[in-house]
């Protein structure tokens, strides 16, 4: 008679309970925190919370949760099958004072004026800057003084339209010693700046004939 041998195996399956975890994050004076991170290490698992600080999250009955915010140190916790999770957080490290540093002068701008009168030095300007033509030396001192070289685009190649706080070039009143100077013949036109605008070519004005009174 021949023996008939049956190895059976049996595999066995082991599986982790999870867990629904909810709770709070909240700093040391007890001020929720909404938006901070809460995730399951070791997962891409994870939410953020709520504008009032809670957050719920389904983990494994043993996992550890980390727990971070701007400004706050992260937090490691430990679930331990608990169902409810209140975190506290520290305070990392905070930002000092913001400090702004200006190169312009206090004295610039008249502020004791009808209109916004800024006073720029432009001999000085074109010593210390390397800008020798008018329009240079106001687009480096002016925020809101704009002008472009632009190639290609007829006569705009040697007069340069200038523009102030966005206007157009003919709407930029030219004053040399209280007499306005006169606009070009040029009108600007093929995609240039100030298209169908004639400006002032301030290049014209030499800056060694500009001085500050």
């Amino acid at each position: 008679m021949k023996k008939i041998t049956l190895l059976l195996l049996l595999s066995s399956a082991v599986t982790f309970a999870q867990l629904n975890v909810s709770g709070t994050v909240s700093d040391s004076d007890g001020s929720l925190l909404p938006g901070a991170n809460v995730h399951e290490k070791g997962t891409s698992n994870g939410v953020t919370t709520d504008f009032d600080g809670n957050y719920s999250l389904t983990v494994q009955d043993d996992a550890t949760l980390i727990i971070s915010f701007i400004g706050y140190q992260t937090s490691e916790v430990l679930v331990d099958g608990q169902s409810s999770v209140n975190v506290l957080l520290i305070a990392g490290e905070q930002l000092d004072e913001i400090i702004l540093v200006g190169s312009r002068s206090p004295r610039r701008t008249a502020v004791d004026t009808p209109v916004p009168v800024d006073i720029i030095d432009v001999a000085e300007l074109a010593s210390t800057t390397g800008k020798v033509e008018v329009n240079d030396i106001l687009q480096y001192a002016a925020p809101s003084f704009n002008a472009s070289k632009q190639s290609g685009s007829d006569g705009a190649d040697h007069i340069v339209p200038a523009s102030l706080r966005g206007l157009g070039p003919d709407q930029t009143l030219v004053l040399i010693n209280g007499k306005r100077r006169h606009q070009s013949s040029l009108v600007n036109i093929f995609g240039t700046r100030g298209r169908g605008n004639s400006g002032t070519d301030l290049n014209a004005i030499p800056t060694s004939a500009i001085i500050k009174n």
